[in-house]
């Protein structure tokens, strides 16, 4: 029996010829992603034991972004903690304020990401990078504490299930579309502890940012981590962003390898979703909730925040009016740069959005777009759990950057393809 593309990245970090699902193996960790939340406490615990090293300054990559710029007093705490941190062990891949952006969206812009290898970082959508071919997983603090300071952490090989993306998209149907649609079939617990591998023509068709929105969720339906293959697309990206390091190792999948479940999907025939409250896997097809008022529209995030979803969202805003409060988040400094460069900011501001630094700050709760009690949000972001946005009697409904603005010019949801 051949290997998925997850078991051979697996058993390459843990020194094997071959692994299987169920098997518990100690495996070397290519690259841990830091950020301001989960990244102190793991501090903590090795200052508690007396450990104060890492394994390796060149692979450890640092950033403040959920509370950054810092919200309050402790906030700003944990920045100062960090930034001590990663300054006394001479962090190589430090983004300080100014250069920070959220995590999940700087590193493989900055060509941190690279196929084959094993990514960790104490954030549940670490699993983004899986778009790119590496199996990556979010982790808590302790096992943070653990890869930081050794550069190895224990895990139980996932089994894998495979979705085949089948037909084209149709205008107005995006990646997060489609991701909303897999969830709403599965559930949220539908992949637990399973690696989500992605494959099919809609998927060749879709660029590495559509890509990494479907990476980005699959933690969204319990799974372990999501994986995409490598292709062109693929290459033409890292060979845009690798800065260095631009050797990597390309697994495939075995044509006779084993899978716990195969899931296909037409996605021709899929609409522009929108998740309704309080899970992701709420999704509906937009006719189904269309009209519905809201109080804000939010587009961001590491789900959405890339350029390529600004460029759409400022399509269907261009040369109109906002009908409700809507925030445009960037999610790194050269995604912002870029998108002023590119006018988008001028759209923005036309409309009356408001737009911010980058920060995942709404995304949790934090700040940047909090909502009251009663308040409902059409977000581009990954998760609408009860108080997720605010107070616990708000509710988020997920959707793409096309329904959101088209939602934010109508006060309501409302599909985008009309403005198509």
């Amino acid at each position: 029996m051949g290997m998925t593309i997850t078991e051979k990245i697996l058993a390459k970090a843990a020194g094997a010829e071959k692994v299987v699902p169920g098997q518990l193996i100690d495996a070397r960790i290519d690259v841990v992603m830091c950020h301001d939340v989960t990244t102190p406490p793991a501090i903590s615990m090795l200052e508690e034991k007396g450990i104060d090293r890492v394994f390796d300054r060149e692979r450890i990559v640092v950033t403040p972004d959920h509370f950054q710029p810092a919200k309050d007093i402790k906030s700003a705490e944990l920045h100062k903690r960090l930034d001590a941190w990663a300054r006394r062990h001479d962090i190589k891949h430090y983004y300080k304020l100014g250069r920070a952006g959220v995590c999940h969206a700087l590193l493989p812009e900055q060509g941190h990401i690279r196929p084959g290898e094993v990514i960790v970082g104490g954030d549940s959508h670490t699993c983004t990078y899986g778009a790119f071919g590496a199996f990556s997983t979010g982790i808590g603090s302790t096992d943070a504490a653990a890869a930081i300071a050794t550069g190895q952490l224990w895990f139980k090989v996932p089994a894998s299930m495979k979705f085949v993306l089948n037909g084209s998209l149709s205008p107005g149907v995006y990646s997060k579309d489609v991701v909303l649609a897999v969830i709403a079939r599965i559930g949220v617990d539908g992949a637990l502890y399973r690696a989500m591998e992605f494959v099919g023509p809609a998927l060749a068709e879709m660029s590495m940012e559509a890509r990494m929105t479907i990476t980005n969720m699959a933690i969204e339906a319990g799974a372990k981590s999501g994986i995409i293959g490598f292709d062109d697309v693929t290459k033409e990206y890292l060979d845009e962003h690798l800065k260095d390091k631009t050797d990597y190792i390309v697994y495939e999948s075995d044509s006779d390898a084993e899978y716990s479940a195969i899931e296909e999907f037409d996605c021709s025939a899929i609409e522009p979703m929108v998740a309704l409250p309080h899970l992701p896997s709420g999704g509906v097809p937009v006719s189904e909730c269309a009209g519905k008022e809201m109080d804000q529209a939010y587009i961001g995030s590491c789900t959405n925040g890339r350029i390529e979803d600004l460029r759409i969202a400022a399509g269907i805003l261009k040369g109109k009016e906002v009908a409700i409060r809507t925030i445009v988040v960037p999610a790194t400094p050269e995604i912002w740069k870029q998108a002023k460069d590119e006018g988008l900011f001028d759209v923005f501001y036309d409309a009356g959005c408001v737009i911010s630094a980058p920060t995942c700050g709404a995304c949790l709760g934090g700040f940047m777009g909090i909502l009251a009690s009663g308040e409902k949000c059409i977000s581009t972001t990954n998760r609408n759990f009860v108080g997720r946005m605010g107070d616990p009697k708000s509710e988020v409904y997920l959707a793409s950057p096309a329904t959101a603005a088209a939602s934010a010019v109508e006060g309501k949801i409302a599909d985008c393809r009309k403005y198509m």
